[in-house]
């Protein structure tokens, strides 16, 4: 089934359906043709059925032990593996990015799926907490009491235009739902249908090999109105979201509208700011410059860390300093973005950026049809605190340069910002006390700060945060990366009283899993009783 050509089918729990009359086709990002195969829209009757079978699909599913959900992972990362360089070619075909950087981002999600693999099959991860019951307690008897988390139910993911396969069909998103246990929705992106059905066939074709449960996955192709009619179906629970804010903003408010409102966890993308303290740009102006350059064009600086604002403090060595980057940055090839749209935004917004009488263009490069040209512009930091659009991201390769007239400034510049997925800190020896003193700002304003450090390039490790303060993220106190990406798909459950035979394994008496649990406020992994 997976190496069999493409269908441009919808995929109802494993099983085929085009029922509609509408449909579209992917196009060649390189040069915007037309690529084979029409791929069907989903009507709201295949929508309905995607959702009420996830939601027959997950009482069995949540119910299978850890090392099934394991297994299944896994099987999945070995499947997409096994579509060789199909995948690759399909996925460099639907978004001119380069084939290396395809070919690591596959890498980067089979390695995904198989961390959460490990950590499910380990199982400490589910917080069991046991209070053991006293009878004799002076105050009046103490129930036995246990706690842990469970799933909480069918889980819709959107996939994301700029990464094909890590933030979309088997990303981040699907592979954290399927690990605690909930059966998954995928809206497939618009911009990589092909890739997508590829990887829908890959998890398939695992769930069909592991066992899982008919209607644990499902995938709808459609455009935006696919998608608000999805988070409205009943059976759904959460949302999973990576994308621009206006769409995140417009799915949390239908979530939250619904009789039953439902999470959404929404990563929005920000401007991810980088500050640069004096004694830094004293002595590695040249370095910062070209490792700036260089994160801001990385993919086109298509990627949701984009460092989109530079800030600095005026100094003998500001004007070169920022001439480096300028000269970096026009020194670029422009790049093919994802699409038409992606495009003529970045063109509208780096037009905007230029024609503001607030701000100087520093590159002064022509924008080239059909491509993306690196751009710089600067402006002080009182008018990039008093006009608000100068904060505004732009999503693509252009940064705007903050110059402060001294640090008390570049603290205002730190408050006067919205919530970002990550800032950066230069700094050396020299500007101890001014780093320490503007780090407290900086874990306020984001969910990850770099020291030294370019943001582009999130490691998945279990000590990522890839979230922050809104409008970053609806729910800054969740990840989207990383094994603690679980958490956003789960929900406490606690059992009093309830007698040992009944409790879930993890909180046996005997502790079957030997995993790690919290037992009268001490952890350890001993038995209780």
């Amino acid at each position: 089934m997976i190496n069999t050509p493409l269908t441009g089918s919808n995929f109802i729990g494993g099983a085929r359906s085009s029922l509609g009359e509408e449909s579209f086709h992917a196009i060649r990002a390189e040069d915007g043709s037309t690529l084979e195969t029409a791929f069907s829209i989903a009507t709201s009757e295949e929508i309905e059925r995607a959702v009420v079978v996830a939601s027959q699909a997950f009482p069995e599913y949540a119910a299978c032990d850890s090392s099934q959900r394991a297994g299944f992972l896994e099987q999945i990362a070995l499947n997409i593996e096994g579509l060789g360089e199909r995948l690759v070619e399909r996925a460099c075909e639907e978004t001119a990015l380069p084939t290396a950087r395809v070919t690591g981002e596959r890498a980067r999600t089979c390695g995904q799926l198989r961390l959460l693999a490990e950590l499910i099959r380990e199982g400490s991860w589910v917080d069991a907490r046991i209070d053991t019951a006293d009878p004799n307690r002076a105050s009046g008897p103490k129930p036995d009491i246990r706690r842990m988390l469970v799933p909480i139910g069918p889980v819709a993911v959107f996939g994301a235009s700029n990464f094909p396969l890590a933030f979309s069909v088997a990303g981040g998103d699907t592979a954290s739902a399927l690990a605690a246990g909930c059966p998954v929705v995928v809206k497939a992106h618009p911009s990589h249908p092909g890739t997508s059905e590829l990887v829908a066939r890959a998890i398939i074709a695992a769930a069909e090999s592991t066992n899982m449960p008919k209607g644990v996955f499902s995938m709808l192709h459609g455009g935006k109105e696919v998608g608000q009619e999805l988070v409205v179906q009943p059976g759904l629970e959460a949302v999973g979201f990576t994308g621009s804010h206006a769409a995140g903003r417009a799915l949390f408010d239908l979530a939250n509208a619904r009789p039953k409102p439902i999470p959404v966890f929404a990563e929005m993308g920000s401007v991810n700011p980088l500050f640069v303290l004096p004694g830094a740009l004293q002595q590695k102006a040249e370095q910062i410059a070209k490792g700036y350059a260089t994160s801001l064009t990385l993919g086109v600086g298509q990627f949701c860390t984009n460092p989109g604002v530079l800030v600095c403090v005026k100094s003998e060595a500001t004007d070169a300093f920022l001439r480096a980057v300028s000269s970096h940055l026009a020194e670029s090839v422009p790049g093919c973005m994802l699409n038409e749209g992606i495009l003529r935004n970045f063109h509208a917004g780096a037009d905007r950026l230029s024609a503001h009488g607030l701000v100087t263009d520093l590159t002064k490069t022509e924008q080239p049809n059909g491509r993306a040209q690196a751009a710089l512009f600067t402006t002080s930091a009182r008018h990039f605190i008093e006009n608000r659009s100068l904060q505004e991201e732009v999503f693509g390769p252009a940064a705007i340069a903050v110059v402060c007239d001294g640090f008390d400034q570049l603290e205002e510049v730190a408050k006067s910002l919205k919530g970002q997925l990550t800032a950066s800190l230069f700094f050396e020896e020299s500007d101890a006390v001014a780093a320490q003193q503007i780090l407290p700002i900086l874990t306020r304003l984001a969910g990850r700060v770099l020291a030294n450090g370019f943001p582009t390039g999130v490691e998945v490790c279990s000590a990522m945060q890839h979230g922050g303060p809104y409008p970053a993220t609806t729910d800054s106190r969740f990840t989207s990366v990383g094994t603690a990406a679980i958490l956003r798909f789960v929900r406490p459950i606690a059992y009093q009283n309830v007698p040992d035979e009944f409790l879930p394994a993890e909180l046996q008496d005997a502790n079957p899993k030997g995993i790690w649990r919290m037992i009268n406020g001490r952890f350890s992994n001993a038995k209780t009783g």
